[in-house]
């Protein structure tokens, strides 16, 4: 809880505010029977700020609310009977709401926020049904009296008039702590929870205890709302309690703002309004909650005070926090600066292998379904160690860092995983956080509704100041100060990476995963990550990396264990794991024979890509790409995984427009161009049989009644006859070769005259990779123009016309595909960049010319 000068002002209104309409009240400044609606208005605002702060906070939308306002009124009921205490009955009332609220959350969490809302639906039903049938306590339908309730100090007061005093000025105080709470660890993890559920347990966060707590606290004070309404209306009923209250509450949160502090009270005084409006036109409440519901979603979506704050903000010419209007940029002068040294490759610092193996995986086996994703896999790292894992799409190195970290799920794993002694296996992913194994991911998940600042103080239960300047310095450190108060969302994508990075480092873990830390960065940004890299590994910290950028994943690593098909079938140091024949081979592939391709007759061009770049927000994908797709060709576009083949081939297919350059479709004056595209995965319509799936893509492609019939005999021709004869059979129950050709045949249902197809061997058995090229090969003969999307190399050298090598989003290398000469430089290409072959390409000019020379002087010397 952070006591800033902002945040006093902002909890001191609450209070304030409070006091000042008891003195209005009590002056008579504001009449008796207002003053009731008052009253009211702040337990109903109270209610209100429950359910609107659940919902924004935790994502949990509750229709059950109504029941926990009706526990806290019964409990003022029978302790008024009973002559208890108003304190015994407040807290009675809040415990029993608490404890029924976290079992509804606790229950609720591992469902949809649909399936929540039923449940709470449900227990408001049943809390309904017992309050009817439990009479004794309740009066059934005919309801019970309130009477006031005597305090144990004496003087509270608790009665008439009086409770409306009590319900103004508590209303003031749950206000004041609920902006307290903004700034609180509590509110951080919940918001966490919520925005990604996966990334929380990864930094020690459990969301289904979040939600249980959330409910809980949330529950709590609606029960108190229930105490404070018992006493105001001095009679408590059933009908009070209805399903229609809490959707009425739901309305109430939706128009004040979910999750404002302050929009709970528009939403209280809301509540006490409308039926008022709604006698005062003669109109039914619901048409007048519909009618003003419908106008807010409308045309204040967000919520009248979330409105009125941009107005205000935009008329004292203010904008969030962070950097300036355009600026996209921040310097790195702090995160290269460090610790006042630069920072070296990790590889030039002796390793420590003389120390125990921090992570000992031994036989890690991971199977999802039919699928084995890992096999017998094994490995160590030790502390103050840099470990590069390296291989192909698919051969499980997200797996492996997926069960280390304890982020998998549905599948079957045997193995063992030891770190520091302790058998990981048995352990959840939030206490492996607590022994200090931390990671990044991917795509830089961040916590979309935390501030950049936040998102690394979400590792903490309580944060405190100097949790707080730790989390600044950390910042400064990673160059993120500048963006501290902003969100991810506002942020470039490097300077979400490294967020990402930060908040992974917050509590020096012992054991640091990385995944794909340099994809989609810059060079400058790469480096920065690489520096960040090597300052852990000199503290100490044993870090696990995959990546495909392998030039600067060598730069820091101090060993590299290769990976293909779920299994280690390499391991060396970084300059010498590609002379591996077997890691080679898992890159490039080895096919050595050439598929028959017919000789080209038409020359003219396709589709003509000019200076094309795209990015996906602040990332690169392509630049500059110079390609012409010539009519009845086959090209090979090929790379490794993050090269940009994808994003290519959906530009190339029309369904994706680029962010610069040209694309050019046909010769003008032509006919068009028709395009079709097998995406990565096969993407077929899995409950669907196979003549749906062939039937929806004729729909697509606007072909209907007796032309879609024929065209659907036609396609299933080129099947082979296995599936011909299984029309009928859906989808799923075909092995992945046959879905791959399924594949293919629904996007020949178009009849297209480009065909792109992406990574279409991705998890074949060898045997099935060889007929899904065969069926290629076939439609390559009958004159269809091929695009191949393809990871391994050497079987883009041997089937296709010509081969373009993609290096980070760039054409690094293009040839003929049956020119032997090409295959070296398209190699060098594959994993060095343009760069690595025109240094080639020089250093051979050079070699050439100093034999030459030789020559030359050897000429001279016979001469002479």
């Amino acid at each position: 809880m952070v006591f800033t000068r902002s945040n006093l002002v902002r909890a001191a209104l609450g209070p304030i505010t409070g006091l000042a309409l008891v003195a209005l009240m009590q002056s008579g400044a504001i009449p008796a029977y207002q003053a009731y609606s008052v009253g009211l208005a702040a337990v109903y605002a109270i209610v209100v700020l429950s359910v609107g702060l659940l919902a924004g906070w935790s994502g949990v939308w509750s229709v059950g609310h109504p029941a926990f306002v009706a526990v806290g009124a019964y409990f003022a009921a029978y302790g008024s009977a009973h002559q208890w205490p108003l304190e015994w009955v407040i807290v009675g009332a809040i415990g029993s709401c608490a404890l029924m609220g976290a079992f509804l959350g606790y229950a609720g969490a591992r469902f949809s926020v649909l399936y929540i809302a039923l449940l709470t639906l449900a227990f408001s039903l049943v809390s309904l049904e017992v309050i009817n049938r439990w009479t004794s306590v309740t009066g059934g339908d005919q309801g019970v009296a309130v009477a006031p309730l005597d305090s144990v100090f004496g003087a509270v007061p608790s009665g008439g008039g009086e409770a409306q005093y009590l319900a103004v000025l508590v209303a003031g105080v749950v206000f004041a702590v609920a902006v307290f709470a903004r700034s609180t660890a509590l509110r951080m993890r919940l918001v966490a929870a919520k925005a990604h559920p996966l990334v929380a347990r990864s930094v020690g966060i459990v969301p289904e205890a979040q939600t249980a707590l959330s409910f809980a606290v949330s529950a709590a004070f609606t029960g108190l709302a229930g105490v404070l309404l018992g006493l105001i209306t001095g009679f408590v009923s059933p009908d009070t309690f209805s399903l229609n209250f809490g959707v009425t509450i739901i309305a109430a949160c939706v128009l004040g703002g979910v999750g404002s502090v302050f929009g709970a009270v528009v939403g209280g005084v809301y509540l006490v309004w409308v039926p008022t409006v709604a006698d005062a036109a003669s109109v039914p409440q619901p048409v007048v909650q519909g009618v003003l519901l419908i106008a807010a979603l409308i045309f204040l979506p967000g919520g009248v005070v979330p409105f009125l704050g941009s107005l205000v903000r935009r008329a004292l010419g203010r904008r969030g926090p962070g950097l300036p209007d355009g600026e996209h940029h921040v310097s790195a002068t702090a995160a290269d600066s460090g610790d006042g040294a630069p920072a070296t490759l990790a590889r030039d610092r002796p390793a420590a292998d003389e120390a125990a193996p921090l992570l000992v995986v031994d036989g890690l086996s991971v199977r999802f379904g039919g699928l084995n994703a890992l096999e017998s896999a094994s490995l160590d790292v030790r502390p103050g160690e840099v470990l590069a894992i390296i291989g192909p799409n698919g051969a499980g190195k997200t797996t492996l860092l997926n069960a280390v970290s304890g982020l998998i799920g549905g599948a079957r794993i045997s193995g063992a995983v030891d770190y520091a002694g302790v058998n990981l296996m048995g352990t959840r992913a939030t206490a492996r956080r607590r022994l200090g194994i931390a990671r990044t991911f991917q795509h830089a998940e961040t916590f979309s509704e935390l501030t950049v600042a936040e998102n690394v103080l979400c590792t903490k239960r309580w944060v405190g100041t100097a949790d707080r300047t730790r989390a600044d310095e950390l910042l400064a450190l990673t160059g993120l100060a500048d963006v501290a108060d902003r969100y991810p969302a506002e942020l470039p994508f490097g300077l979400q990476k490294r967020l990402d990075l930060a908040r992974a480092i917050a509590e020096e873990p012992k054991l640091l995963i990385l995944d794909e830390p340099f994809g989609g960065l810059d060079a400058t940004e790469r480096q920065l990550a690489a520096q960040q890299i090597v300052r852990l590994r000199a503290r100490g910290a044993a870090v696990v990396i995959i990546d495909h950028v392998l030039d600067d994943l060598f730069a820091v690593a101090d060993r590299v264990v290769a990976f293909d098909f779920g299994k280690p079938i390499g391991s060396g140091e970084p300059g010498a794991i590609l002379a591996d024949p077997k890691v080679r081979s898992s890159y490039l592939g080895l096919i050595a024979t050439r598929a028959e391709l017919p000789a080209r007759a038409d020359e003219s061009v396709a589709i003509a890509l000019r200076d094309v770049s795209h990015h996906y927000g602040g990332v690169a994908a392509l630049h500059d790409v110079h390609l012409d797709i010539g009519k009845g060709a086959v090209i090979g576009v090929v790379g490794a995984n993050g090269a940009g083949k994808s994003t290519l081939g959906k530009i190339i297919h029309g369904s994706l427009r680029p962010s610069s350059g040209q694309v050019r479709i046909g010769e003008p004056g032509a006919r068009p161009v028709r395009g079709s595209l097998v995406p990565e995965g096969r993407a077929l319509f899995k409950t669907l049989s196979l003549r749906e799936n062939l039937e929806v893509a004729g729909y697509a492609a606007g072909v209907h009644g007796s032309a879609l019939r024929t065209r659907l005999d036609e396609t299933a021709t080129w099947l082979p006859e296995r599936l011909r004869g299984r029309l009928s059979v859906a989808a799923a129950g075909l092995s992945g070769g046959e879905q791959q050709i399924l594949a293919i045949a629904r996007a020949l249902m178009a009849r297209p005259d480009v065909l792109i197809l992406d990574e279409p061997a991705l998890g074949l058995a060898p045997a099935l990779v060889d007929e899904v090229y065969a069926r290629i090969n076939q439609l390559a003969r009958e004159g269809m123009t091929i695009v191949l999307l393809e990871q391994l190399l050497s079987r883009a050298l041997t089937s296709c016309h010509e081969v373009v090598v993609l290096h980070e989003g760039r054409v690094a290398a293009r040839g003929d595909a049956s020119d032997p000469s090409f295959a070296e430089t398209a190699e060098l290409a594959y994993f060095g960049g343009e760069a690595a072959t025109l240094l080639k390409l020089s250093e051979l000019k050079l070699s050439e010319l100093k034999l030459s020379e030789l020559k030359l002087r050897d000429v001279n010397e016979l001469e002479a």
